[in-house]
């Protein structure tokens, strides 16, 4: 059995994974991409990705490949019909970062509500040390308690964060991307109402045909100027050069976002050149990368390996 793991440093050198070797020879590779992808996977058995393309142009010659393990919930860079035609099975890990992911959410409707990047560089620059009062308020921040939190994708992670923003008080309203939504804990609206009544507007769905562009040009010009976007599910649901234009011309107040239309971010992203982190808060698709989430992420594809090899399905997506 020979196991090739394309890209062992997206779950990060810190972290242990030579759980696989007690399946076989593994073959590990820090990164790989599109052009180097066919190579590496054609003796291959099992392959464990993150991004890299798996499709009938990369994998046309791996006439061994069985299982495909994701080191990711998403797997939009899988064949998954081409793979289900030549027999090979596709696993993705669920629910293994919905903590990380809520945590991250929160954090950046807190920092951009209460301008907190502002106040920082206020005392650390001197100016706080050189003033005459006690405390320094210039800019005008806000509570979320009472606050609408709309939620784009009640899943797993927009269900946690719907909890953590009714701690703080917040109404939560949700739109359901795909329709199928069963959630009753929480009130569903149209796309509409959620994006005219939301104060902070959380993105935790799928990339799809549905959600692609999903917030545009035509979506901020519905929303509050004191709305707060964040975007923690995949770049292209927002338009990014839309986003630039609203917050250019505050159609909203600020956007905080973990995910881009193309990453790494590239040089010519309209959104680099907005330096005020009060209006813009961009991390580098990290949310999910808690230390638990990467021990339980390898974890949870050891056990879809094991799983496979005893002739059981486990979060097999190509059934």
């Amino acid at each position: 059995m020979k196991l090739v793991v394309l890209e062992r440093n997206s779950v990060g050198t810190d972290i242990d994974v030579s759980c696989f070797e007690k399946f076989g020879e593994v073959v590990y590779y820090p990164n790989t991409v599109a052009e180097n992808t066919a190579e590496r996977v054609k003796d291959a058995d099992i392959v464990i990705v993150n991004k890299a393309p798996l499709n009938e142009t990369t994998l046309k010659d791996a006439h061994d490949l069985k299982l495909i393990c994701l080191f990711a919930t998403g797997y939009d860079n899988v064949d998954i019909e081409y793979c289900k035609n030549r027999g090979i099975k596709v696993a993705n890990v669920v629910n293994y970062c919905t903590s990380a992911v809520a945590q991250h959410t929160l954090l950046l409707a807190l920092m951009l509500s209460e301008k907190i990047a502002f106040y920082d560089e206020y005392v650390k620059s001197g100016t706080y040390s050189s003033q005459d009062r006690f405390s320094n308020f210039d800019r005008a921040f806000c509570e979320l308690w009472g606050k609408t939190w709309g939620i784009v994708g009640m899943g797993s992670i927009g269900h946690r964060v719907a909890e953590l923003a009714t701690a703080f008080g917040c109404k939560v309203i949700f739109y359901s991307a795909s329709g199928q939504s069963t959630c009753m804990d929480y009130e569903r609206v149209e796309l509409d109402t959620l994006l005219k009544e939301s104060d902070i507007l959380s993105l935790h769905c799928p990339l799809s045909d549905r959600t692609r562009n999903l917030i545009n040009a035509e979506a901020f010009d519905k929303m509050k100027r004191t709305a707060v976007l964040i975007n923690v599910a995949r770049g292209p649901v927002v338009n990014t050069r839309d986003l630039y234009q609203a917050l250019m011309e505050e159609k909203i107040a600020a956007a905080g976002l973990d995910v881009l239309e193309k990453e790494p971010m590239e040089f010519s992203n309209p959104l680099s050149e907005i330096k005020d982190s009060t209006k813009l808060i961009i991390t580098p698709h990290m949310s999910w990368a808690s230390t638990e989430s990467r021990i339980r992420l390898v974890e949870e594809v050891e056990k879809n390996i094991e799983a496979f090899l005893a002739g059981k399905d486990r979060n097999i997506v190509n059934k």
